[in-house]
């Protein structure tokens, strides 16, 4: 079916699902295939669920009158995504990096969301299902459209550009991330380097760039318009931290007029993240106090940067995800707070390949420079190093050892990569 009478179909019934567990009635269901899974075997099942279409790529599933055939149902999403993608002339702010583009993401949300009907990705559903998907829930009356992008292996970016056509754009930082999949930090910086890659062949193409970085400068040379951020005096907006314990607090010393800007979320490494916010909406005209409320309203979820108390315990929660680069900063914050007692819990860093022993070894040197009450290593990262810490297999095990030693008046910091499910260890 040509990708126009689709889109016909799909103004009909704008509501796009890929899980028949989650249909609602009159929705379309994309029947996607995995490794594991082969979506046409629900197609019969979401229609008697109330499914208006079931979109297939295997015609032994066909349903007379209810079933779409297509060659490649991943493919026809990304196509249909793309055609919803080009009825809008709005600003489309795409944002990658190694780290903080969840948060960024959120942020900007915030910001604009003061002065504009904002559309985002919902969560940090950031992948080839995930962007399409977002790109399908934005509706007519969007006048701004957020989309996070990201990555574990060169040409991801680019084939998502495609399909978003973002006409502005954040590379929050290159680190130490997917290196199993990208090899190495120059290779990282090549994959994330894709988005101003689209950028610089447009014509009004914006990048918002973190001045401070001396990578992110060079990376964006070529790009029509350049905004600055950073704690630098070159930059239009300009922030240093004012306070951090265990909360971050901005001082603004340009580029907006509110010069206190008291977030809620824990560790100063997210400087970079409030500044990107900030400049995005000072650069679309938001008013500065607008731009203060919505990030002073802004309290982090799902484990990123966010401040759990537990009895007499602050627990600081950032273990939706790790690396090198994010583990490092984050044990230096928490080493920086005022606190007696502090507990580390860290959990393996997945996706890091040949370098994964010399990348959890140099993470246990980074503990030794510091005094801690107690420090707890989780999964199979950091088992063949020397180390004098306690070493258990998963968080269930590290639920359980925390609830046997009956802290009082300490901090924890829990982090560690998505498939460790750190967030386990916050359990009751």
């Amino acid at each position: 079916m040509p990708i126009e009478e689709l889109y016909t179909i799909f103004k009909q019934h704008p509501s796009v699902q890929t899980d028949s567990r989650k249909l609602e009635p009159g929705d379309i269901f994309y029947a996607l295939k995995g490794t594991h899974f082969n979506g046409n075997t629900f197609a019969r099942q979401a229609i008697e669920s109330g499914a208006a279409y079931a979109v297939i790529d295997d015609p032994s599933f066909e349903i007379p009158g209810k079933t779409i055939l297509t060659d490649d149902t991943l493919l026809s999403l990304q196509q249909l995504a793309a055609h919803h993608r080009q009825q809008f002339t709005i600003p489309f702010i795409a944002i990658t990096g190694s780290n903080g583009k969840t948060t960024t993401k959120e942020l900007l949300h915030a910001v604009l969301s003061a002065t504009y009907k904002t559309y985002t990705t919902d969560g940090n559903l950031n992948n080839h299902i995930g962007i399409p998907l977002t790109l399908l829930k934005i509706k007519e009356d969007a006048e701004m459209a957020v989309i996070e992008m990201g990555a574990n292996h060169i040409g991801e970016i680019a084939s998502y550009c495609k399909i978003a056509l973002p006409d502005h754009g954040i590379i929050t930082n290159c680190g130490k991330a997917h290196l199993e999949g990208f090899g190495n930090e120059e290779n990282i910086r090549k994959a994330k380097g894709e988005l101003f890659d689209h950028l610089r062949t447009l014509t009004h193409g914006i990048a918002f760039v973190n001045w401070d970085y001396e990578y992110l400068r060079e990376m964006s040379k070529g790009i029509s318009g350049i905004i600055k951020y950073g704690t630098a005096n070159n930059a239009q907006v300009i922030g240093k931290v004012f306070r951090n314990d265990p909360f971050l607090e901005l001082e603004m010393v340009q580029g907006i007029d509110e010069k206190n800007i008291k977030t809620k979320l824990v560790g100063e490494y997210n400087l970079p993240n409030v500044l990107a916010a900030i400049a995005t909406g000072v650069y679309f005209n938001v008013p500065d106090a607008s731009i203060r409320k919505a990030i002073e309203s802004y309290i982090p979820s799902n484990s990123r940067s966010q401040l759990v108390e537990k009895g007499t315990n602050k627990i600081i929660a950032d273990a939706y995800n790790a690396n090198p680069s994010s583990m490092k900063l984050a044990i230096e914050n928490f080493a920086k707070l005022t606190a007696a007692d502090k507990v580390l819990v860290l959990g393996s860093m997945a996706e890091l390949g040949e370098d994964s022993l010399a990348e959890h070894r140099s993470l246990i040197d980074l503990v030794n420079q510091y005094t801690w009450k107690a420090v707890i290593l989780v999964g199979p990262g950091f088992l063949n190093i020397d180390h004098d810490y306690i070493n258990l297999e998963n968080a269930d095990e590290a639920n359980t050892w925390l609830k046997g030693q009956h802290f009082e008046n300490t901090y924890f910091l829990v982090k560690g990569s998505r498939s460790m499910q750190m967030e386990k260890v916050l359990e009751e």
